[in-house]
């Protein structure tokens, strides 16, 4: 297991790259562990990430498991809104109730494509972009009954 350590820095300026850097290194690599704090002396979120690598092997490669669901730019239904307007508020939630930035939860990204994929099932989960095991194993009861109820 590895830790990498990240500064979300507030300010306006910072903000979008932090974010953007947080972004493409939990789109790639499986999370094991977060931490977070807010260090208030200086303006910004502390994060601590304990994760794998993704292990590649020159004699195997599962193509199945590289290509996965993600809802880039698709236009979403009625239907689907209403879902994703659901999950955004249930993410609000369970990130003020674990002191989390709520894409610690889910990011908008992947909230959408679970709106358009509507998974019956938590290894359905696991065929949309940004689900690992990790994320899936806290949340995903939660998603697939706010799926269910609307």
């Amino acid at each position: 297991m590895k830790i990498k350590v990240f500064k979300i820095r507030l300010p306006q300026e910072y903000l979008h790259k932090d974010q953007k850097a947080l972004d493409d290194f939990l789109s790639s690599h499986e999370i094991i562990k977060t931490e977070t704090a807010f260090v208030q002396d200086e303006n910004y979120w502390s994060v601590v990430l304990y994760f794998e690598e993704f292990k590649t092997t020159g004699t195997s490669v599962k193509e199945s498991k590289v290509i996965k669901y993600s809802a880039e730019n698709d236009v979403l239904s009625a239907d689907e809104v209403k879902i994703l307007d659901a999950l955004k508020l249930w993410r609000s939630e369970k990130a003020r109730e674990q002191s989390l930035p709520t894409y610690f939860i889910a990011s908008n990204k992947e909230l959408m494509s679970v709106a358009k994929y509507k998974p019956a099932k938590k290894e359905e989960l696991l065929e949309i972009k940004g689900f690992g095991k990790h994320k899936i194993e806290n949340y995903g009861e939660e998603i697939l009954e706010i799926l269910e109820s609307i």
